[in-house]
């Protein structure tokens, strides 16, 4: 294994183990690369879990870090484009040779053991390495999935960040908003204090219990940040003020110069992003996230309507998506995204008829075929991560990474 994209080949196939919800793959990996995942030479780690706005509160973190002139270290799943987007260091993605380096190391470590580290497990572990050999001050540690069994719950952070909980992953993560709570405050842990965005009566009331166990303290934010935010919408402003809570719980320091600067500063690919000024991506694929988008776009374009390009994968919840968006729908293109898990074309159709009767719905057989349509109305993809990571990609002449995690 010489080559990058024979190491990525490698990594990218360790997703036929699938997921496994489980620590102790996560601790022997990590004992045997020697890294340190609490006390002296570990960085202070920022820990972030929740159902919606992880990503964009982690981003909002680390560049506030940055402002301030600490040594960040940033780990974010999944990735739009490249996998090197999980790991970054001061603002700096990894480069193609320090992870085909670290693949290699890993892959020798790992190639006779049974059982065999999942895919995530490697990706998690491989960023941790990272950032402790770059000497990274402080990490922030977004979840993958959940946050009880999550390979990112191996570390004792200085603080627990809870974002927005709703319905996603029912089928990891339990059926009911208290099922999914639980696994979410499963990354609390003893006397480390912990922050949290509103929640649903039931999903607080999961979070007040177990600070209580643990001896926590629990603050949630009840304001959002009225300064200016360089991602769109009101709700990054309450993720800012959670980004906010999360630094001043963690005891790191910054002055308000460097907030500003952090907040003003900030990029998220994907939530929100206006790539020109006829095309909007965002990757929203639950009623939760839907109702934001739904809600920024009328902040963002009041009284317009919309050209959706929708595309989406089998377990998501598209009625609550398309209902959100109607009012503000003019037209649909559909796409079949490019996913073992993807919804079929004829699916897409189908639902655009029951959700969108009297609205106008074109087929599209791929995103690029998607963008090629004419449009009445500024255009708007969404429905899945992926669809969003490839419309940037053809954007940006690039290829996509495929990742089913």
């Amino acid at each position: 294994m010489k080559t990058l994209g024979e190491a990525l080949d490698w990594l990218y196939g360790t997703q036929w183990f699938g997921v496994k919800l489980g620590l102790e793959g996560v601790h022997r990996l990590a004992g045997e690369l020697g890294v340190v995942l609490q006390g002296p030479g570990s960085p202070l780690f920022l820990h972030v879990a929740g159902t919606n706005g992880k990503g964009s509160t982690c981003a909002m973190v680390d560049s506030i870090c940055r402002a301030a002139g600490r040594r960040c270290g940033l780990y974010t799943s999944p990735h739009l484009i490249s996998i090197t987007e999980r790991f970054r260091l001061d603002g700096d993605q990894m480069t193609g040779e320090q992870l085909c380096d670290s693949i290699v190391k890993i892959r020798r470590l790992v190639e006779h053991w049974d059982p065999h580290p999942t895919f995530f497990e490697i990706v998690t572990v491989l960023g941790l390495e990272w950032f402790q050999r770059e000497r990274a001050e402080i990490v922030v540690l977004e979840t993958g999935l959940g946050g009880r069994l999550d390979a990112t719950n191996v570390v004792t952070p200085a603080v627990s960040v809870l974002t927005p909980v709703g319905l996603d992953h029912q089928q990891y993560l339990g059926g009911t908003l208290k099922e999914i709570a639980w696994e979410k405050a499963g990354i609390i842990k003893p006397g480390v204090p912990v922050v949290s965005a509103p929640q649903p009566p039931e999903v607080r009331e999961v979070f007040e219990r177990r600070t209580r166990e643990l001896n926590c303290t629990f603050r949630v934010v009840d304001s959002p940040y009225r300064g200016g935010v360089g991602l769109a919408g009101e709700v990054q402003r309450w993720n800012a003020a959670l980004a906010l809570a999360s630094l001043s719980a963690a005891d790191i320091f910054v002055e308000e110069a460097e907030v500003q600067q952090g907040l003003a500063e900030v990029q998220w690919p994907g939530r929100f992003q206006k790539v020109s000024s006829s095309l909007v991506l965002d990757g929203a694929h639950n009623p939760h996230a839907a109702e934001a988008l739904a809600a920024t776009w009328k902040q963002e374009f009041p009284g317009e309507k919309m050209t959706l390009i929708f595309g989406s994968l089998e377990d998501k919840d598209h009625a609550a998506l398309l209902k959100a968006l109607a009012p503000l729908v003019g037209e649909v293109i559909v796409l079949q995204v490019e996913s073992p898990r993807a919804l079929r074309r004829e699916v897409l159709v189908s639902l655009v008829g029951e959700h969108l009767s009297k609205v106008p719905c074109r087929v599209a057989t791929d995103a690029a075929a998607a963008l090629a349509l004419p449009a009445k109305f500024r255009r708007l993809a969404t429905g899945s991560l992926y669809l969003v990571g490839e419309v940037l990609a053809l954007i940006q002449k690039r290829n996509v990474e495929k990742s089913a995690q």
